[in-house]
């Protein structure tokens, strides 16, 4: 059974910095593409980034230039640096996992203090 478990979220000032993690056991993630999103009070959930098994990635407009996606495939692990935190990124942020399995973990809670 696969399982994705984040960890990492937490309390921040804004324009503090917080990294986040998943790891992913039940199977090798080497060839998949994953993803976080993330989920605010009343929002829908919605795409942060994304990242392709050979390393590419993408980045939703409100957080180029501040996040950055980045794996590591013997760790079977996949990361989300987060810099210059603002309170509009405050959000339950969630990691998936593309491919056969197209499985979530259960959330990791981020809030940003203005």
């Amino acid at each position: 059974q696969v399982q994705l478990v984040e960890s990492g979220g937490g309390l921040v000032q804004a324009g503090g910095s917080l990294r986040l993690s998943c790891v992913v056991s039940g199977s090798a993630i080497q060839l998949d593409s994953m993803a976080w999103y993330r989920q605010a009070p009343g929002g829908q959930r919605e795409l942060v980034a994304t990242i392709r098994s050979d390393g590419i990635s993408n980045y939703a407009d409100s957080v180029k230039g501040r996040f950055t996606i980045f794996r590591d495939n013997a760790k079977n692990t996949v990361y989300l640096q987060m810099n210059s935190l603002n309170h509009e990124d405050t959000a339950v942020y969630y990691c998936r996992l593309f491919g056969v399995y197209n499985a979530w973990g259960q959330g990791t809670q981020v809030t940003v203090a203005s």
